[in-house]
């Protein structure tokens, strides 16, 4: 039982380096979309017991983060600021230690990233982030974005994204950016800075055909998901219909991988085998419980190093001052063992 417990507690030692801190705030990620004027619900969880202040954050398109709600832990009650009270709700569930944040009649203006925010230690620690997208039936901007499908790729080669927007841009540049979703991912962004645009025909000046890029090199696992080329232009956001991007491990590497955790799980195991008898071998003579046998063992080669002892008796010739000063003094005997070897 005992070898068992350490594996298992080194094993969980192993693993927290591997995977790093447990996050201390949880929320959904990726892309989530709704139409206007309708109601959204965001939820967010706290797992970490040393945090006192928990908050929402919106980021537009382009923008800085601004404070929605701010609140104590223990508090069910949040402060919302005067910008986001008339349609912004916090909602508190203290067992679970969740919190939901409500937004009611959504606009176009609801648009962003939206982040949950707790304070640790008098450090902001913030979870993945989830893009609200709010849409409405018919569009003002009138776009189509058409991206192709791309193969699977293996890790290392480099990732090319195209993409090709028919717009009708109002007062100013369009912008584009790239979103990457997958599961358990926050929805990344990629300001586009090369595109080029050009009419569509000498009919309809006003319309272009835009064409976008996305280079990734060297890929690897964390690059996988769904990639979103996206128009923000008069207020609105459109997103193309995406590209899924997946990366193919090879199958050398998964096999070389599974034996190196074999091999570690032996080695843990042997490891704590060896502690196991370490410390209980210790403990027995600690206590004084070493075994009869081990006892009779050394009886044995006492008694057999006894037969190869030899005694000498040496006279010491003192004199007749030394004999006075030393008359009250017993008879000095020097011992000595002689250890023979048979050849």
């Amino acid at each position: 039982m005992m070898p068992l417990c350490i594996f298992l507690a080194l094993l969980y030692k192993i693993c927290q380096v591997l995977a790093g801190n447990m996050p201390s705030v949880l929320q959904e990620s990726g892309i989530k979309t709704a139409k206007v004027g309708a109601e959204v619900t965001l939820e967010c969880r706290c797992q970490d017991d040393a945090v006192t202040f928990l908050s929402w954050y919106q980021q537009s398109l382009g923008g800085k983060p601004e404070i929605i709600s701010t609140r104590m832990k223990h508090n069910p009650e949040a402060e919302i600021y005067p910008k986001y009270k008339k349609r912004f709700r916090v909602i508190v569930e203290s067992q679970n230690s969740v919190e939901y944040l409500k937004i009611a009649n959504l606009s176009l203006s609801d648009s962003g990233t939206y982040y949950c925010g707790v304070l640790v230690f008098n450090a902001i620690e913030f979870g993945q982030g989830v893009f609200l997208h709010v849409k409405t039936s018919v569009t003002n901007i009138g776009s189509a974005i058409a991206q192709p499908t791309l193969k699977p790729l293996r890790l290392g080669q480099s990732l090319n994204l195209n993409c090709t927007v028919e717009a009708e841009p109002c007062t100013g540049e369009p912008n584009f950016y790239w979103f990457r979703h997958g599961a358990s991912q926050s929805a990344v962004m990629y300001p586009s800075e090369g595109h080029t645009c050009t009419s569509i025909s000498k009919e309809t000046p006003h319309r272009q055909n835009c064409t976008l890029n996305l280079a990734i090199k060297s890929v690897s696992s964390s690059d996988a998901g769904i990639y979103y080329c996206a128009l923000a232009s008069c207020g609105e956001i459109i997103f193309g219909n995406g590209t899924k991007v997946e990366i193919v491990v090879p199958p050398v590497l998964v096999y070389c991988l599974s034996v190196a955790l074999a091999v570690s799980i032996i080695v843990l195991l042997v490891l704590a085998f060896i502690m196991y008898k370490l410390r209980k071998r210790l403990c027995s003579v600690c206590k004084g419980t070493v075994s009869h046998q081990t006892c009779s063992a050394v009886s044995d080669a006492v008694s057999q190093d006894a037969d190869h002892l030899h005694y000498a008796a040496l006279n010491l010739k003192r004199s007749t001052k030394q004999h006075r000063q030393e008359e009250n003094v017993d008879n000095v005997c020097v011992y000595s063992r002689v250890k023979s070897r048979k050849v």
